[in-house]
């Protein structure tokens, strides 16, 4: 990812979410726009994904 396109809520490395909180946003979201994205809302939901697949990898390599 370029530097231009990280956002404030992007994870950094110092500030990784377990997938437990990611998912909590991803709800949150979903709950918010009831079921229908905006466009904006899409790239949102989309990082969260993005992060919670990481957060996920993580938990499988630590377990392995």
């Amino acid at each position: 990812m370029s530097p231009d396109s990280v956002t404030p809520d992007s994870p950094t490395p110092e500030s990784v979410r377990s997938a437990a909180e990611v998912n909590e946003q991803i709800r949150a979201l979903w709950l918010r726009t009831g079921g229908s994205l905006s466009a904006q809302e899409r790239v949102e939901y989309e990082q969260l994904v993005v992060e919670w697949a990481a957060a996920i990898r993580s938990t499988v390599i630590e377990a392995a």
